[in-house]
């Protein structure tokens, strides 16, 4: 697809490149690096790195999404993620993402500076939530979740659930062009049900909308390798690389250079306009 979308000071062209969103959980307990970016200077640090490696967007969460976690109240969230998001602001030319369901923390997030709102809830979990986005006029990244893996029919399930976000986006007031969407690997679906999701992503890239991936270092990677987290980076690679084949616009990893390079390989062969 074409078009573009505005974030802060940033533009980015659909189409002519796979864009990099770096992960940055502040949190205890996420299921890769949980506790080891809670502290501000460490995240600082590792926001740094990640800038320096290609990363096109830092996503930040203040709350694990994994399976079993355990619910924060908004009021942690903010205190998580408030220093750190004012510390990457004043020092990072990238542009910020927060990764939240809660209209109240992403109000704050956003007055912080946050360029743009990853809701892992697709505005279902609050209903304050696209208002907010609305009234800021900031972008924002509706991924499909659910509470249950059981679907009539998955892809066609999904998709209605994405076009569900959208509409309540546009009901209150958010443009078209402030719009990405997600299909959630790893939420509300079974190790079988993420691969075949990611084996048709053409069927959500077909929905008109940038199209963001998020599988990295996941459970299904494990599952089918028969490896631990820390020993899932060349599955995660697979993923971005057919991600992208298949209509990926971003890709959310935890590992920045690695996905880079091998986003600039793929989109070399995919996106060049081959004749002949």
């Amino acid at each position: 697809m074409t078009g573009e979308i505005r974030l802060g000071g940033h533009t980015w062209q659909w189409g002519q490149r796979t864009y990099i969103m770096g992960i940055l959980n502040v949190t205890p307990d996420s299921f890769f690096d949980g506790g080891i970016f809670a502290d501000p200077a460490q995240a600082l640090k590792h926001a740094r790195r990640m800038a320096e490696e290609g990363a096109d967007i830092i996503d930040v969460g203040g709350e694990s999404t994994r399976p079993g976690s355990l619910p924060v109240t908004a009021e942690q969230e903010i205190t998580r993620i408030i220093p750190v998001l004012k510390m990457l602001k004043a020092e990072l030319d990238i542009p910020i993402s927060v990764d939240t369901y809660r209209a109240k923390t992403a109000e704050a997030a956003i007055k912080a500076g946050v360029d743009m709102i990853n809701d892992v809830w697709g505005l279902k979990a609050d209903p304050n939530m696209a208002g907010v986005i609305a009234g800021y006029g900031v972008p924002v990244c509706i991924m499909h979740n659910s509470s249950s893996s059981e679907y009539r029919s998955l892809i066609d399930d999904i998709v209605a659930g994405l076009h569900q976000g959208i509409e309540a986006a546009h009901k209150a007031g958010v443009k078209d062009e402030n719009i990405v969407i997600d299909p959630g690997i790893g939420f509300g679906k079974s190790g079988d049900q993420n691969i075949e999701v990611i084996a048709r992503l053409e069927r959500f890239k077909a929905m008109g909308y940038p199209l963001l991936l998020g599988a990295s270092r996941k459970s299904f990677i494990g599952r089918v390798l028969d490896l631990p987290v820390n020993e899932r980076l060349e599955g995660t690679l697979a993923v971005t690389v057919l991600g992208i084949a298949k209509g990926a616009d971003v890709v959310r990893v935890h590992d920045v250079w690695q996905n880079r390079r091998v986003a600039i390989m793929a989109d070399r062969i995919v996106r060049n306009k081959w004749t002949g």
